[in-house]
């Protein structure tokens, strides 16, 4: 009988590279790893559970063993899928594009109106304001890459226009773009910290 492991902080394709290596280290051959959930042909008994959890903690990840917290890592991981690879399928839009609220109903298999207070009573900011973070560490990492104008990444992004990047940018940085691009240390966030 197949298990289906649910993991925190799995956020992008190196993630599941390190979490496949965590489960095969521990004598494990996953069937299948995604972000945030792992597929295991049989249940783990309870010294591998320990064991695969002490790992996963060691490099930032953790097992999530109530339904509540799954729904929240699951809501956080389609924001991220969204914003930084395009959406599931592949490329399914422009992360201003996609209607949010029906993005993460049909990616969570839930209405969005219990999915917004659960989202918002256990991580304590509503989904548009985390995804509005995920867009603008986003915009920070097209600006370090500095390859691309403000009026090419708010088209990328999905913005009205280079103005209302600029407006988002700074009401959640502090910064213009163009003041971002001039500091000498570009802080960004790691996915998992936002």
């Amino acid at each position: 009988m197949a298990e289906e492991i649910h993991i925190r902080n799995m956020v992008c394709g190196r993630c599941i590279m390190a979490v496949r290596k965590i489960f095969r280290d521990a004598g494990i051959e996953p069937l299948e790893v995604e972000l945030g959930t792992v597929l295991l042909e049989q249940p783990l008994e309870r010294q591998q559970r320990e064991l695969i959890g002490r790992s996963l903690e060691e490099y930032g990840f953790g097992l999530i063993d109530d339904r509540r917290s799954r729904m929240l890592e699951r809501i956080k991981t389609a924001v991220i899928e969204l914003v930084h690879y395009g959406g599931e399928p592949a490329n399914a839009g422009l992360p201003g594009r996609v209607n949010l609220s029906g993005y993460l109903s049909e990616k969570c298999h839930a209405d969005y109106s219990s999915l917004s207070k659960l989202f918002s009573e256990m991580k304590g900011e509503s989904i548009e304001k985390y995804y509005i973070a995920q867009r603008i560490e986003r915009v920070k990492e097209f600006l370090v890459c500095d390859e691309l104008s403000v009026g090419e990444i708010a088209d990328i992004m999905g913005y009205s226009s280079p103005a209302h990047l600029s407006a988002q940018f700074k009401s959640v940085t502090g910064l213009s773009p163009r003041e971002f691009k001039a500091l000498k240390t570009k802080p960004l966030l790691p996915l998992d910290k936002i």
